[in-house]
């Protein structure tokens, strides 16, 4: 029994210092995207001149085991699977660069590969401890163990019509501060979300259909995004969805 407890101890501490040891700063990443994002566009070829340090940031979070991320926080695993989602995405981008979209990933038809997500269901790198694809990472661990819809401002798919990609890495400390600024920069931005009063028509982006549950749990639809609207939106506001477009998010 004594023995047990010893090897309980010690197997609580080795976990306990592994979660510590990772950086939940993300300072490196932090770095690549103060210098290479602007404006939520992306320096891909500034990114890829820094191959070594974005390598190393990559590296450090696939070294991370599941054992380490159990002993994470519930703001210390949001972070961590927003800024790999991020940082994956453009590791994805970069192993086909140049692309005009991320549809272009799959076969020669960017139709075919966008119905059926094929970029988004392409295992290439290692996340706690196995292979996995993009969209592991947003429906099997985000949504599916969070109650944070925010979430969906905060990712990003490399596209024009997705939120932006800040220029900073989420962190702990500021991840409430830094998901509502996501929420709202979307929200406020005319060219994905806009209503007009004299039609009583609301001009939503693609990511409210496609992820409507995630929104209404507790509220509905247009109460969800008033709060990004000067205007008074009327509860029986026809909701119109705006194509989204796949263009890359390139810094040119």
């Amino acid at each position: 029994m004594k023995q047990f407890l010893i090897s309980f101890l010690c197997i609580g501490l080795w976990q306990g210092i592994s979660a510590q040891s990772f950086d939940h700063k993300h300072s490196v990443w932090d770095s690549i995207l103060k210098k290479n994002v602007k404006n939520g566009l992306v320096s891909y070829k500034g990114i890829q001149s820094e191959e070594g340090s974005f390598r190393q940031y990559l590296e450090s979070l696939s070294k991370v085991t599941e054992a380490q991320y159990q002993g994470f926080n519930e703001k210390e695993k949001i972070s961590f699977l927003i800024n790999a989602y991020n940082a994956f995405t453009v590791k994805l981008i970069l192993d086909h660069y140049p692309v005009e979209s991320i549809t272009e990933i799959g076969s020669p038809f960017s139709k075919i590969n966008l119905a059926r997500g094929i970029p988004w269901k392409k295992e290439f790198f290692t996340l706690l401890g196995k292979s996995r694809h993009l969209d592991w990472i947003e429906h099997e661990k985000l949504r599916k163990d969070f109650n944070e819809p925010r979430i969906h401002f905060a990712i990003v798919c490399a596209s024009i019509g997705c939120p932006i990609l800040v220029s900073e890495a989420y962190t702990p400390i500021t991840l409430e501060k830094q998901l509502q600024s996501a929420k709202l920069g979307f929200l406020k931005n005319p060219k994905k979300n806009s209503y007009d009063k004299s039609t009583n028509t609301l001009y939503l982006s693609k990511i409210f259909n496609w992820f409507q549950t995630d929104f209404t749990k507790k509220t509905t639809l247009i109460q969800y995004v008033q709060e990004g609207f000067e205007e008074n939106i009327k509860p029986d506001a026809k909701i119109v969805y705006n194509e989204y477009n796949w263009d890359l998010n390139e810094l040119k």
